[in-house]
């Protein structure tokens, strides 16, 4: 789910978010995470669900740049494929859209070292909710 753009958000602080570079209303986002020992297991590689919530959200602000802050980008599908380990230090989560549609989107994504070596790359089919009516099913589920 997108935040705004405040890097002592709980979800931000866990995933490490150290600054978002970019949010263009073409559908294009780049946001910057610090990877971190804890985030890692054996031998110091990053686990995959790190790497995936690091693509997936950057797909996630690519849709709210395109589409504005009144939806809510929920993931149908997501699929990511891991070319090379990440390891701590700097990475960069590129999203941006692939096809845009009314209700859904397909978006691509890439989480990149700092060196720009392509370490993983993502997909995904996102159903473009309403915020106010995810909210409000929110607020009658608690």
């Amino acid at each position: 789910m997108f935040m705004e753009s405040n890097p002592a958000e709980p979800l931000y602080k866990t995933m490490g978010l150290v600054r978002i570079v970019e949010l263009d209303k073409a559908g294009r986002a780049v946001l910057e995470y610090e990877a971190t020992a804890a985030q890692c297991h054996s031998g110091g590689v990053v686990q995959g669900g790190f790497v995936t919530g690091w693509i997936d959200a950057a797909m996630a602000h690519a849709a709210i740049a395109l589409k504005g802050k009144d939806i809510v980008p929920m993931s149908l599908e997501l699929k990511v494929s891991f070319f090379a380990p990440a390891r701590p230090g700097l990475v960069i989560a590129e999203g941006w859209v692939e096809r845009d549609g009314r209700r859904t989107g397909f978006f691509e994504g890439v989480l990149k070292d700092s060196k720009g070596n392509v370490l993983a790359k993502g997909t995904s089919t996102v159903l473009l909710a309403d915020r106010s009516k995810v909210e409000a099913a929110a607020k009658s589920a608690s």
